[in-house]
């Protein structure tokens, strides 16, 4: 309420600083065209009094040079007071009460036209009330030199202004647009006036191409309001799947911002090329100004969407080599690393040396770029994910905003009730900057579980007991949390299918 009370403000303070200038020019112009009747006669006997004691011609000759001094000031005077006025409310009808609409510019151009119009005739009518005795008609319609050569000197002119008629008349563009002409630039139109087009291009230039050039050219519209197509190019191995880089490729595109979620992006093969499959993305974009930052994100996001999921790019190769040393793989860790990495993780305590083992040969190690979503309210869960490196925070919705909880750091977990009981995620995880995290399937906890049934409880335990630790409730809810563990326990044994 505030904020729409400051811009009101500010908007009626616009107004009132534009108007004020127009007010005075216009008070002063009519003070002294209605003054000059007043002291018109004065000078004029002042004249003939003071040239017709020395020499009546010469006193006849200066009082008619006065008079039509006086005639050729009023003629200006009355054309200041006419423009003034048109100004004004030109400002007031198409400045202030259009500016918003659609057809603002298009008004620009009307208002220009129809006030050079009334200059015009305002300047016949004034003319032929102080000299009626002159013929104004004659002299621009009969005169053929003149108009040849007023023809030519406004021949641009002329075009410019009549282009940019037609092609606002047929609403082509409009201010905030995104234009491309062939062989001129390409760019986000920035003022459209009688002369030409103002294009601000993405290397923050600015092109000023005339309307009469415009109208010859083909023009290439991405209207602001509308939701335009964009591809993007990448390929694949031929021994990749198919139908699992589909899947992968519109989960991330879908995923990254200014990606429209109204329509779905198509990703479909293009070619089948020399070194592999070559593909096309297709998505619908909210801001096409900000087209180069999105796709950019997109290719940033399938890179790391590809090293989680083990899908390779397609290179051509044209040269055999043999390599010394193999190219070593920044995110390819250890099992030393892996292995005393889940031992300083506190859920799986009870587990015995053999037993991490066997989780930390059956662990994947998954990176994911900053700002990119790992898990998802309401997802389906099996697996739980321990920072390896890096870090994420924790995001739920409030007041249909997201807000950030709390920030998880390297030998921190989550996702724990997803592995042991396959509940959906109830926050969303997001990495705070590159991070590598290990994930663990329950698949890879079940043979466990069967070999030694009686985990369970300890698991039960440490959960329930983590549990009362994030909400810090332990003391004032300790039968309560005795009935969520006996609830976490059937839960576990019913998710692995443990026989009672």
């Amino acid at each position: 309420m505030e904020g729409c009370l400051i811009q009101t403000f500010m908007a009626a303070s616009e107004l009132r600083n534009r108007i004020i200038p127009f007010i005075v020019v216009i008070g002063t112009m009519a003070f002294i065209l209605l003054s000059i009747p007043f002291v018109e006669p004065t000078l004029t006997e002042y004249f003939k009094s003071f040239f017709g004691s020395t020499e009546n011609q010469m006193g006849d000759t200066a009082v008619s040079l006065f008079e039509n001094f006086l005639r050729i000031v009023k003629i200006i005077l009355w054309m200041i007071l006419i423009i003034s006025i048109i100004r004004l409310f030109n400002y007031l009808i198409f400045g202030a009460a259009l500016r918003n609409s659609n057809t603002y510019e298009l008004s620009g151009l009307i208002r220009s036209t129809i006030s050079i119009i009334i200059y015009i005739l305002a300047f016949f009518i004034i003319f032929q009330a102080f000299y009626p005795d002159v013929p104004l008609a004659p002299i621009f319609t009969g005169s053929t030199i003149l108009g040849v050569v007023i023809g030519l000197a406004l021949q641009d002119t002329l075009g410019n202004l009549f282009a940019g008629i037609a092609l606002q008349a047929d609403q082509s563009y409009q201010v905030g647009d995104v234009i491309s002409i062939t062989g001129k630039g390409f760019g986000v139109v920035e003022h459209i006036s009688w002369r030409g087009v103002k294009i601000r291009t993405f290397q923050n230039k600015l092109l000023v191409i005339s309307n009469s050039i415009l109208g010859k050219e083909a023009i290439e519209v991405a209207p602001r309001e509308n939701l335009n197509a964009r591809l993007v190019f990448f390929n694949t191995l031929y021994t990749n799947s198919p139908t699992k880089t589909v899947h992968v490729v519109r989960e991330v595109v879908r995923n990254c911002e200014n990606v429209s979620p109204k329509i779905r992006p198509v990703v479909r093969v293009r070619n089948l090329g020399d070194n592999g499959i070559d593909w096309e993305i297709k998505y619908w974009i909210e801001d096409y100004t900000k087209y180069n930052d999105t796709d950019a994100l997109i290719r940033e996001r399938i890179w790391y969407a590809f090293e989680r999921e083990n899908i390779g790019f397609a290179y051509p190769t044209r040269t055999l080599y043999i390599e010394s040393k193999p190219a070593e793989d920044v995110f390819v860790e250890t099992d030393d690393a892996i292995l005393e990495r889940l031992n300083n993780v506190s859920i799986f305590s009870p587990l015995g040396d053999e037993e991490i083992e066997a989780i930390a040969a059956a662990s994947s190690v998954r990176v994911f770029a900053p700002n990119e979503k790992i898990v998802r309210r309401g997802q389906k869960g099996n697996s739980m994910f321990i920072i390896h490196r890096g870090s994420v925070f924790i995001q739920i919705r409030e007041a249909g905003k997201p807000k950030k909880i709390k920030t998880l750091h390297e030998g921190e977990f989550f996702g724990e009730m997803g592995l042991f009981t396959g509940e959906p995620r109830t926050a969303t995880v997001v990495a705070e900057e590159e991070t590598e995290v290990l994930e663990i399937n329950h698949l890879c906890l079940k043979p466990i579980l069967e070999e030694n049934p009686e985990l369970v409880e300890s698991f039960s335990r440490i959960i329930e007991e983590r549990r009362a630790g994030l909400t810090e409730q332990q003391t004032e809810q300790t039968a309560d949390q005795k009935a969520d563990t006996v609830g976490v326990f059937n839960s576990i044994r019913k998710f692995f299918g443990l026989k009672n």
